[in-house]
């Protein structure tokens, strides 16, 4: 997809971080937005910013992107009010619980693949008759680093970062013939306001160190440019070379001494665990 300006393009997420980014980034170049969010207030400010620059009036909702009858309903109403989306960016994500696995409640884990994974599948199902009726289309899934090596006390979220790859690599197969472009996103240490929990704040300010513009400017290049994976941000090529390259138990070793200096370490004490389950840090 070379020309940009004009079309339609859907944003998850768009009231902070990278959804912003990507709104922004899309508004200058002439394109005529959809954008969503759970947070009213950050939407508002992302509508009112990208409107401003792009000139057009913007299309957005806000509602949790888990809810299968909100996004279906958001996608007729971009059809209605804008056309058929050319471009949908299935961005909206949010952190797990930051502990290990034997410490994280259920409920985490539902949440987190509620929001991450079956909010990218529901945005990619509603929009795709849409995509595909389009001369050229693109929808753009974002996964993570975390979805390309499992980490210490991310166990929730590296599932739905692993399950959203899983989907989209299918996704690019069901769709090679197609009008429609896919490209999956495996972000590394990008600097946004995801990680906002006490626990998460180590891990921020070691790993969190490519702007969200950057990152944004790195995807738009891959959409023109027709790359189905984009791999990009702090730390993203070492652990991408490491996923595809190191034994596994090499990469484990390597993850867990990278990550236990800015992880909650609390729940390794062998007083919390049992014999079946005792870790050495």
């Amino acid at each position: 997809m070379k020309e940009l300006k004009n079309k339609i393009v859907v944003i998850t997420g768009a009231g902070s971080g990278m959804g912003r980014a990507y709104s922004l980034a899309f508004a200058k170049r002439g394109c005529r937005l959809a954008l969503c969010d759970y947070d009213a207030k950050g939407l508002n400010e992302t509508v009112g910013m990208a409107g401003k620059l792009s000139g057009s009036p913007v299309c957005h909702s806000a509602f949790d992107v888990s809810d299968k009858r909100s996004v279906e309903g958001f996608a007729n109403k971009v059809k209605e009010e804008l056309g058929s989306a050319h471009i949908v960016i299935n961005n909206a994500g949010i952190e797990g619980s930051g502990q290990p696995i034997w410490a994280t409640e259920e409920d985490s884990f539902r949440r987190v693949m509620e929001v991450n994974y079956y909010g990218v599948v529901y945005g990619t199902q509603a929009f795709l008759p849409q995509l595909l009726s389009q001369k050229e289309a693109a929808v753009v899934n974002v996964s993570s680093i975390f979805g390309l090596i499992g980490t210490p006390n991310h166990a929730d979220y590296c599932a739905s970062k692993f399950a959203v790859r899983g989907f989209t690599e299918s996704l690019m197969t069901e769709l090679n013939d197609s009008s429609v472009q896919v490209h999956l996103v495996h972000p590394g240490g990008i600097d946004t306001n995801i990680a906002r929990q006490e626990h998460s704040q180590s891990f921020s300010q070691h790993y969190l160190k490519t702007s969200a513009d950057d990152m944004v400017e790195r995807v738009i290049h891959g959409i023109t440019k027709n790359q189905s994976r984009i791999v990009y941000g702090n730390g993203s090529k070492k652990t991408e070379l490491g996923a595809r390259l190191l034994p596994l138990t090499w990469m484990k070793k390597f993850t867990w001494h990278e990550m236990k200096k800015v992880i909650d370490l609390t729940h390794y004490d062998s007083r919390t665990l049992n014999e079946n389950t005792r870790l050495r840090k």
